[in-house]
């Protein structure tokens, strides 16, 4: 009898902690800084308001079922587009049309209070982050109708530089690299932004540019999707300088789930890989697949080979806890890279796997308030305070 007692004890102890988690999460703002589908709705055809289990890591319905109330759509191209002006456009009229689609479950916000609005409503607020000042195309006035149509943040590169800003790979590997750093037209970007009230986003940048925005914006500036360099030395995370000028500058570092920036292995892993399905990979490019499409075909054909690439669940939230002992619970938040990546860790399978997160926060100790920031409250903060007209330094 006591056997037994105890095993009911228990089954109610877990059925309690799983109700308390979730109506936490639930209870959130929980805000997603980075996701890639958009990409594939217009490269590969999807229709995001459909059922697209299996096929990517994100679908409308599925978002629900996460728990994401904010999500910023990444508007992504690698730089080999003749227009990527034009490009950008096209992946923000894929949204459009989701949203003209399904104006009860989803809708585009331009600032915090539509965004509050739209939460307290139970939709979905939408909006924009462009992955990689290129897309600008060195005009200013193009850069304002990104904002115009929704954009709140703009990436200033993605791995390939810009005339006006050198990237993190460039930095790293381009021997040919002439100039690093901001050049006085980039100030002029991140100057353009701060008057916009469109947050700066340093994910990609190499360090000289990062410093140059640091001592160049007048607002606080977003980390949309990075990890920490002290944990996974690649050249895409931060390093502990960086992230306390970050929490100085009183922005925020939204983590990212790649493997890649997670893991120092992964990276031999999967060339590895590559290497030994290269005359596959070859002949999906012959046949039209770009690099990108071939990835996900060949990772998708071959998860029982990549599925032990996936780092555990709790080396992302090491990331998270490194952050919050170097500079606090202010300055972190989630920049997922869903549908941009091939490896997230394990247990994140898709956007319905969210709850997890909070379920391990709690699990280590953070009170609800700090787990509510991690989850959105942060980077509402820097929203709000990139919408202030007043400088904040």
């Amino acid at each position: 009898m006591k056997v037994k007692t105890l095993i009911i004890s228990i089954l109610f102890a877990q059925q309690f902690f799983a109700q308390s988690y979730q109506k936490l999460h639930d209870k959130a703002i929980l805000i997603d800084t980075h996701n890639d589908i958009l990409m594939k709705i217009v490269d590969d055809g999807f229709a995001f308001d459909t059922d697209l289990k299996g096929k990517t890591h994100s679908d409308l319905s599925r978002l629900k079922k996460g728990g994401v109330d904010v999500q910023l759509f990444s508007v992504f191209c690698d730089g080999t587009q003749v227009n990527p002006y034009a490009y950008a456009n096209q992946q923000m009229d894929s949204l459009d049309a989701v949203l003209k689609r399904n104006p009860d479950k989803m809708i585009k916000v331009a600032n915090s209070k539509e965004l509050f609005k739209a939460v307290n409503q139970k939709k979905i607020a939408a909006m924009f982050g462009v992955e990689g000042g290129h897309m600008i195309e060195n005009d200013l006035d193009k850069l304002e109708i990104f904002y115009n149509r929704g954009a709140r943040y703009m990436t200033l590169t993605w791995n390939n530089s810009t005339d006006w800003a050198s990237s993190a790979y460039d930095e790293t590997f381009n021997n040919d690299l002439t100039k690093s750093g901001l050049s006085d037209f980039g100030k002029q970007v991140v100057q353009k932004m701060n008057a916009l009230g469109m947050m700066v986003d340093i994910s990609h940048v190499g360090v000289q540019t990062f410093w140059d925005v640091i001592n160049t914006t007048t607002k606080p500036i977003i980390a949309s999707h990075s990890a920490v360099y002290a944990l996974c030395q690649h050249q895409r995370n931060l390093n502990d300088e960086q992230i306390k000028a970050i929490a100085k500058n009183g922005g925020v570092i939204q983590v990212n789930f790649y493997s890649a920036f997670l893991d120092n292995s992964y990276i031999k892993k999967v060339t590895d890989f590559y290497a030994k399905h290269s005359s596959e990979m070859e002949s999906l490019t012959a046949d039209g697949m770009n690099e990108f499409q071939s990835e996900d075909f060949l990772f998708n054909k071959y998860k029982n080979e990549v599925e032990p690439f996936r780092v555990p669940l709790s080396v992302l939230i090491d990331n998270i806890e490194y952050i919050i002992k170097l500079v606090g619970a202010d300055y972190v938040g989630i920049g997922s890279d869903f549908d941009g990546i091939q490896s997230p860790p394990q247990e994140l399978d898709d956007v319905t796997n969210y709850p997890l997160i909070t379920k391990a926060l709690i699990e280590k100790g953070y009170s609800k308030k700090d787990i509510t920031k991690i989850l959105g409250g942060n980077f509402l903060r820097v929203l709000k305070a990139n919408e202030s007209k007043n400088k904040s330094k």
